[in-house]
């Protein structure tokens, strides 16, 4: 297949079928990758599978990372409806085998796949190494009063207090402040932004376009506190990115927040909400205050070029 008919057939694969994560949808691809393509696994007529992937050549070297502003990538598998359980896990290694055989030849590997792919053993024996990484997602089947008690009573007792002194609305527009609240989060532990504003921008209005987000924030008067920046698909709620106003203390104001697209989430149907959690501790302790669970994804790594091997060292 050339490129051009595999983007073409995914356009109608996405068109056609659930359940496709927003981070691999064409329209998210198009916003954050300067040039991508698509790898398809087909059984007979049936697609089985698919992997798109970014295409990026620096300093002669062909690359596969995930796009910046892009928690995961990697591929996604059409089981069939009626499949047994106990053929899943044969099913998915055939397809994402099949799927491999399709990637261009690369060098350097730094990508993110979803929480829930299992071929470990498959991805090493393909030359890459593998990081773990972890994530805490909520599953939404219960009602609102079920999903607030198994939350840690410290974070019911935060939400409670910012329900009283606080006010949550839609304001795309205050994207900037999140911005800002980031920048200067980091500025005090002497570290800096890897992305720009604008960057942000061009990704709320592709998200906007496609009824894919929304900027939740909460304020106190006419002060912003603090802002979620959330995203979703079909099944799933993400917390994309969030801040807090580094002049107050806004924790109980997150915790609000992070409360209401918990909420937003099961009302619009998704079944499932991922706090794309941190290896922070600070952080992961928070996220995991909302009685989640514990979700690992992996990092595929590899770095066969002296040149950017040379880099790493450098900039380390």
């Amino acid at each position: 297949m050339s490129q051009s008919s595999n983007k073409e057939q995914y356009l109608k694969i996405c068109s056609q079928k659930k359940h496709i994560p927003v981070f691999l949808q064409p329209w998210w691809l198009d916003t954050v990758c300067a040039a991508w393509d698509v790898a398809i696994a087909k059984k007979g007529d049936q697609v089985t599978g698919v992997w798109p992937y970014p295409i990026e050549k620096k300093l002669g070297v062909t690359m596969i990372r995930t796009p910046k502003l892009t928690p995961y990538l990697g591929p996604h598998i059409f089981f069939p409806n009626d499949i047994k359980e106990s053929n899943t896990d044969s099913f998915e290694h055939e397809t994402v085998a099949e799927l491999l055989k399709q990637l261009p030849a690369a060098k350097m590997w730094s990508l993110a796949i979803q929480p829930g792919m299992k071929q470990a053993g498959l991805f090493k024996n393909n030359g890459l190494t593998l990081q773990v990484q972890q994530t805490f997602i909520l599953e939404l089947k219960d009602d609102e009063k079920t999903l607030l008690s198994n939350m840690k009573d410290s974070m019911r007792r935060n939400i409670r207090m910012a329900e009283a002194e606080t006010t949550v609305v839609n304001a795309t527009e205050h994207l900037k402040d999140l911005y800002n609240f980031q920048k200067s989060t980091l500025a005090k532990k002497g570290k800096s932004l890897n992305y720009t504003l604008k960057e942000l921008q061009k990704i709320m209005q592709a998200c906007i376009a496609n009824d894919a987000a929304t900027l939740w924030v909460a304020k106190t008067g006419k002060k912003v506190e603090a802002a979620v920046w959330q995203v979703w698909d079909d099944k799933y709620s993400y917390y994309f990115m969030g801040g807090q106003n580094p002049d107050g203390n806004s924790y109980r104001a997150m915790s609000l927040l992070l409360w209401h697209t918990i909420k937003e989430a099961k009302k619009r149907g998704n079944t499932h909400f991922d706090l794309e959690g941190s290896m922070d501790e600070g952080v992961e302790r928070f996220f995991r205050s909302f009685g989640g669970d514990r979700a690992l994804y992996m990092l595929l790594k590899k770095n066969k070029s002296l040149v950017w091997k040379l880099k790493e060292m450098v900039f380390k």
